[in-house]
C-alpha cells in the first residue's frame, strides 16, 4: 500500500481525552488528518498519556508516517482558595478582599495563595477572575491583603483562575508539577515540548537548559507580558502557539486578531512553524457542524499562512472529535485550493539569509515552479534545510528524507513538509536514488515526472546544503 499522505500544507493538531484516547479513536483522527497529537498535561496521569502515547507509536508504523506528539506542560495556575459555601455572589461597587489566610471565603474575602500577585499588585491594577468574567480594581495592597472593588458583577466559585494583565510576575513557568511531567515525557520520547505561562526569554532558556536537545521547544504565546520580547522569543524557540483564548483574557478582544497576524509573519520571517490555537471549531464540541464565524475563523490562519491549526476540546472532550477534524481538513484544502491563497503567498515571501543554504532552497523553489516538478526533496540530518524549504511556501509538497525519526517526527509540524525516515546515506549519489524511489513510493511522482532534490555534500552535517539537483523519473 502507499504511504498515509495529505493532500494539503497546513497541518493539523489535535488534542487526546476522555472523547478520543482509544487505540480506536486515535486510528480514526489519524486517517482523518491529524499531523500532531497534543497531550494535556493540565488533565490526566502520567500512567494515561503513557498508555496514549504508545498507541500514537503503534499506529504510526502501521500506517508508515512519521507523527508528531506534543507534551503540553500546564505551567503555575494562579488560583484563589474556597468560599464556605462553595460560591458567592460579588456584585459591582462591593468591596472585596484577597489575602494569606488559610480559611474558607465569604462574600467579602477569599485566600489567594500566591504572594507573586501580593508583590506585583498595586493601586488601580486590575485582577481578572474566571477567564475575565469577573474584573477587580486594586485599591490598597499590604504584604499580605488586597483590597479590591468589583467592576464586573457575577458569581465566583471556588479555585477559579486569577489574571493580572499588564504585569510581570516574578514566577517560573516551570512549577515543580511541570519539572516532574517534563522528566516524565523525555523518558517516554516524545518530540515537542509546549512551555506555558511564557513571560520572558529567561523563562525559555530555563526550558531549554532542562531539556537539552531531547525535544524541540514550543512557546505558548498566552502572557501579554512575552509580546513585549516577542522577536527574541521567536528566535529562541524552536516554533510558537498563538494561544489566543489566554490572550484574549488579558487583553481587549479587538486586539487579538490583529497580534495574531503580527506573530504569524514573524515566524513566517524566522523559518519557525507557528501554531494557531484555540476555539477553531468551538461549537463542534457539542454540535456536528462549525458554524460559518468558525469556518472563517480557521481559512483566515491559513491564509495568514500559519504552520498548523489546532483543536483542544473539540478533540479532547468533544461529541464529535473524528468529523472536527474531518470539517479542518476540508476548509485547509478548500482554502489552498483557492487562486486567491497562491496569489497571497507569493506576494509574502521573505528575503533570504545571504548563506549558500538559504540561496539553494530559494533557487529550488523557483526550478520547481519553473520546470512544474512534482515535489521538493531535502535530505536533512537536523531539519535545519526543510524548515527553510517551509519558509519558501513553494507551490509544490516537501519531501523531507532524513535518516533522524526524530527529526521525522518534528517536521510533521511544520507547513507542507511530509516527513520520511530512511537509513543514513554516505554517498550524494545513493541520496539521489532514495529521493527518487521515496517520491515515487510516497505517491508524489512516477515516470516521466520531474523531481528537485537539495542536500549538502558531504554528507551528514547539519546545516550544509550547497547541492541542488533536477531529477527525470525513468
Amino acid at each position: 500500500m502507499l504511504f498515509m499522505r495529505r493532500y494539503r500544507s497546513t497541518k493539523i493538531v489535535a488534542t487526546l481525552g476522555p472523547a478520543s484516547a482509544t487505540e480506536s479513536k486515535i486510528s480514526d483522527l489519524m486517517k482523518a488528518g491529524v499531523d500532531v497529537f497534543r497531550l494535556n498535561f493540565s488533565h490526566g496521569t502520567h500512567a494515561d498519556h503513557q498508555s496514549t502515547y504508545r498507541i500514537i507509536r503503534k499506529l504510526e508504523g502501521k500506517f508508515r508516517r512519521p507523527v508528531a506528539v506534543m507534551a503540553d506542560l500546564q505551567g503555575p495556575k494562579l488560583r484563589i482558595g474556597t468560599f464556605k459555601d462553595d460560591s458567592i455572589d460579588l456584585e459591582s461597587g462591593a468591596k472585596f478582599r484577597l489575602d494569606l489566610r488559610d480559611t474558607p471565603g465569604t462574600k467579602t474575602r477569599v485566600r489567594l495563595p500566591h504572594p507573586e500577585i501580593f508583590e506585583a499588585a498595586k493601586p488601580g491594577t486590575d485582577l481578572l477572575l474566571d477567564d475575565g468574567k469577573i474584573r477587580l480594581r486594586v485599591k490598597k495592597v499590604t504584604a499580605t491583603t488586597i483590597d479590591t472593588e468589583v467592576l464586573t458583577a457575577g458569581t465566583l466559585s471556588n479555585r477559579k483562575g486569577v489574571n493580572v494583565p499588564g504585569v510581570l510576575l516574578r514566577l517560573s513557568a516551570l512549577s515543580d508539577k511541570d519539572h516532574a511531567d517534563l522528566s516524565f515525557v523525555l523518558d517516554l520520547g516524545v518530540d515537542w515540548i509546549a512551555l506555558s505561562f511564557v513571560q520572558r526569554p529567561e523563562d525559555v532558556a530555563e526550558a531549554r537548559r532542562l531539556i537539552d536537545g531531547r525535544a524541540a521547544v514550543l512557546i505558548k504565546l498566552e502572557k501579554p507580558a512575552a509580546i513585549e520580547h516577542l522577536t527574541e522569543l521567536i528566535e529562541i524557540s524552536d516554533a510558537v502557539m498563538v494561544a489566543r483564548g489566554d490572550l484574549g483574557v488579558e487583553l481587549p478582544p479587538e486586539k487579538v486578531p490583529g497580534l495574531q497576524k503580527r506573530i504569524v509573519k514573524l515566524c513566517r520571517q524566522h523559518g519557525k512553524p507557528v501554531v494557531v490555537a484555540t476555539q477553531m471549531l468551538e461549537s463542534m464540541v457539542h454540535s456536528p457542524a462549525p458554524t460559518r464565524a468558525e469556518a472563517s475563523d480557521v481559512a483566515t490562519a491559513v491564509y495568514e499562512s500559519a504552520d498548523a491549526v489546532m483543536l483542544s476540546a473539540e478533540t479532547a472532550a468533544g461529541d464529535y472529535p473524528i468529523e472536527a477534524v474531518e470539517m479542518m481538513n476540508r476548509i485547509i484544502r478548500e482554502v489552498e485550493s483557492h487562486e486567491t491563497y497562491h496569489a497571497i503567498a507569493a506576494a509574502n515571501h521573505e528575503l533570504p539569509e545571504p548563506t549558500v543554504s538559504d540561496a539553494i532552497t530559494l533557487a529550488a523553489r523557483q526550478v520547481a515552479k519553473t520546470i512544474s516538478a512534482k515535489c521538493i526533496v531535502t535530505y536533512t540530518t537536523s531539519g535545519s534545510t526543510t524548515l527553510r524549504a517551509a519558509r519558501e511556501r513553494p507551490s509544490v509538497p516537501i519531501l523531507c528524507v532524513t535518516s533522524s525519526k526524530r527529526t521525522a517526527r518534528r517536521m510533521a509540524m511544520a507547513w507542507g513538509v511530509h516527513g520520511v525516515h530512511i537509513a543514513n546515506e554516505e554517498r550524494f549519489s545513493a541520496v539521489v536514488k532514495r529521493a527518487i524511489e521515496t517520491a515515487i513510493t510516497q505517491g508524489f511522482a512516477q515516470s516521466g515526472d520531474k523531481i528537485v532534490i537539495t542536500a549538502g555534500v558531504p554528507m551528514g552535517t547539519p546545516g550544509s546544503t550547497n547541492v541542488l539537483r533536477i531529477e527525470l523519473i525513468p
